[in-house]
């Protein structure tokens, strides 16, 4: 499919929106705009490389933007004191963001391998409705206990960024509204939870579009760079929203935000 000019600028606004609400929400982008880009008549081979690196784009700016604001804090140095009580662990990095996205990014590369590999032997109906009920129970979840402390869990952490990441390879969305919520629920801060995963799809997108590039896929580059541009262009401004919303305020949007994504999802598959 030729892109136009008045195409690509619709790509480039998509992008944009879907990258702003991922970024200041947790609301999926891959899941939001790969569906997008197939009813404009776009293969899902060049659908899903043209969501990997548009979300790698604009995750990097936005990941600079949520440690630049301090909605996060990067902090990679080792941690030596916890390294020699964890040692089976191996690198650990200091402060508590930087261990989330360590373990969210590591986690999530093995998921999403694991979800490629998958992908090909599950029928879609099973596949969208596994997604959208797990998406829609995380948002009534958020809300539900939006009251509550709970205590955090780094065993919980592991397998949000594996299942996270597993969605990621079987549907090309579905991790940041699954890792941030699920940091959500377990008692991390809003605004922490948002730029930690921002920070950990920006790498595991990394990874799945070398994967793809060293598969000899066929990138579309023009639909690449309307994505990516967009996505660059939103990464910032979402940023700073996360920033100015009261926490109490940013909880409550992102758990409506992630119910409609999961309601969506599954009026898609049973209805249109």
């Amino acid at each position: 499919m030729e892109i136009t000019s008045i195409l690509f600028v619709v790509v480039l606004f998509m992008a944009l929106l879907a990258q702003y609400m991922s970024i200041s929400t947790g609301m999926g982008y891959g899941i939001t705009l790969a569906p997008l880009l197939l009813i404009l008549g776009f293969s899902p081979l060049q659908v899903v490389p043209a969501v990997l690196f548009s979300q790698f784009a604009g995750g990097t700016i936005g990941s600079m933007a949520h440690h630049r604001l301090g909605n996060i804090e990067l902090d990679f140095k080792r941690d030596d004191k916890i390294k020699g009580r964890l040692r089976l662990l191996g690198y650990l990095p200091r402060s508590v963001d930087s261990k989330v996205i360590f373990i969210l990014a590591v986690y999530g590369v093995a998921g999403v391998l694991v979800g490629v590999f998958t992908a090909v032997s599950i029928p879609k109906i099973v596949l969208e409705t596994y997604i959208g009920i797990m998406i829609l129970g995380i948002g009534l979840l958020i809300l539900l206990r939006r009251n509550q402390k709970s205590a955090f869990s780094w065993r919980g952490l592991i397998a949000l960024g594996l299942v996270g990441g597993f969605n990621k390879g079987i549907s090309g969305g579905a991790y940041v509204a699954l890792a941030a919520g699920g940091q959500i629920i377990a008692g991390r801060d809003s605004r922490s939870s948002v730029g930690s995963t921002t920070v950990a799809v920006t790498i595991v997108c990394a990874v799945g579009f070398l994967g793809y590039l060293l598969m000899g896929g066929d990138i579309y580059w023009m639909l690449v760079a309307a994505a990516s541009i967009g996505s660059v262009i939103a990464a910032p401004f979402a940023a700073l929203t996360v920033k100015k919303l009261a926490t109490k305020k940013l909880k409550i949007i992102i758990g409506l935000a992630t119910i409609i994504l999961g309601a969506s999802i599954l009026a898609r598959t049973f209805i249109f």
